[in-house]
């Protein structure tokens, strides 16, 4: 039996929809792991359009230098170089896809959800998104260059 040409095109679409292209991104201080890849979906271009009343997948994949108990996410809207808490829906890293205790030497995905509230005003600001260990020494630390948009 022959596929159509829309059953085809049906599969290709989802496939293009869960293979998200990795991001460019900033490193700022990642010590007690290396990222390996930052996933925000959908974000199909640089800088993201984050529309108001949508939430964000956020997938970090990562290795740890470090032996730790949990870890903690600490999400920030940087502007003008300064850092505002950024809440999100569940900061315990434990709860976010990654095996506790967390193991020197393992790769970890980490997956959370980045809700862009109905509220927030339309600007251009950077994510500043960090994962920190049961020391509060950084896992990973990233920066990518957003737009809050209607």
């Amino acid at each position: 039996m022959v596929p159509s040409p829309l059953a085809l095109l049906l599969v290709l679409g989802a496939a293009a929809t869960v293979l998200a292209e990795p991001l460019r991104f900033v490193d700022c201080g990642s010590v007690d792991g290396s990222i390996q890849e930052v996933n925000v979906s959908p974000c199909p271009t640089q800088p993201c359009l984050l529309h108001k009343g949508t939430s964000y997948s956020i997938n970090v994949t990562f290795a740890s230098k470090i032996e730790s108990q949990g870890s903690k996410a600490r999400v920030y809207g940087e502007m003008l170089h300064v850092d505002i808490p950024f809440p999100i829906p569940e900061p315990d890293g434990c709860k976010s896809g990654i095996q506790c205790p967390i193991q020197k030497g393992h790769s970890y995905s980490y997956l959370n959800k980045l809700p862009v509230k109905s509220e927030y005003p339309s600007i251009k600001l950077i994510v500043k998104w960090e994962l920190v260990d049961d020391q509060d020494q950084m896992l990973f630390c990233w920066k990518i260059p957003v737009q809050i948009t209607s």
